[in-house]
């Protein structure tokens, strides 16, 4: 009966909003089955953010697909703290509900039915929900909403915004398992390329700095040669002018020397004739 039930409800929420009570009697009229005819009489109206939402998930299915194909991509990313994945996927999520959001509104219009800004917000809080919960999903996925939903880290209660039955979560089209262990191991892969990129960019930063240090150092190293061989040069040319100079000093006393003896002979010889002089004639 719960199938049967969420079937009619999905018709019956997307349908003319404005014909939604007579539709409902008319459909529980024609109803065999007591229980399910109360039933679908119990089934409240929606509102119009949520009708304008359920319009979309009837008519526009592969486009709400992909969108709860990347809601799955985006939860997953979350679980395994890919951040470039996430960040990626944030992107593709916002613009793509942004997208979605106007379509649905852009189609709701068609109808006939006036959509406010503030049914418009709601509508697009409501997609973007989906991004962040299965279960909201499910619910988005299934056309039964009967009220709008708002985007929430945790899960959400949903017992009040679905007509029928709770939404069947593999509504949503979850990617098989397949495919799920695919995107781990390939983001596991790619994650290990930016690893290893930023490795090799660490490692080039560093062999660069050690090439730069081992060239700054030959360069000094190139320079102190040059000034020892100009120290030596200079040093060598500083000892030939001492040996020249000591030999200078050499003849200059050995010339002293000869000088001395022949002062001292010439003293003599004064003496001698000064005494000479003196001496009486006999």
């Amino acid at each position: 009966m719960a199938d049967g039930l969420d079937e009619i409800a999905a018709g019956l929420c997307s349908g003319p909003l404005a014909e939604f009570v007579s539709s409902r009697a008319a459909r529980a009229a024609r109803t065999e089955d007591p229980e399910l005819a109360r039933r679908i009489r119990a089934l409240r109206k929606p509102s119009v953010g949520a009708w304008v939402v359920n319009v979309f998930a009837r008519r526009r299915a592969a486009h709400l697909a992909e969108a709860l194909s990347l809601a799955a991509d985006l939860r997953e990313a979350q679980e395994h703290l890919d951040a470039a994945a996430l960040t990626e996927l944030s992107r593709q999520r916002r613009a793509l509900t942004r997208h979605l959001a106007q379509e649905a509104v852009k189609l709701a219009e068609s109808q006939g039915e006036r959509v406010t800004a503030a049914t418009a917000e709601s509508v697009h809080q409501t997609i973007s929900a989906a991004f962040f919960d299965p279960q909201a999903a499910a619910a988005v996925a299934s056309g039964r909403l009967i009220r709008t939903l708002e985007p929430s880290t945790g899960p959400a209660d949903l017992s009040d915004a679905v007509a029928g039955g709770a939404p069947d979560l593999t509504a949503a089209n979850p990617p098989p398992t397949d495919e799920l262990a695919e995107r781990r191991r390939r983001r596991a892969a790619e994650a290990a390329v930016r690893d290893a990129e930023r490795a090799r960019e660490r490692a080039d930063r560093v062999l660069a700095d050690l090439i730069k240090h081992t060239q700054d150092a030959q360069a000094r190293a190139d320079a102190l040669a040059d000034r020892v061989a100009q120290l030596e040069a200079d040093l060598e040319r500083t000892r030939a002018a001492l040996d020249a100079a000591r030999s200078v000093v050499e003849e200059a006393e050995r010339q002293q020397g000869d000088r001395a003896q022949e002062a001292r002979r010439a003293h003599e010889q004064e003496a001698a004739a000064r005494a000479a002089l003196e001496r009486p004639e006999s």
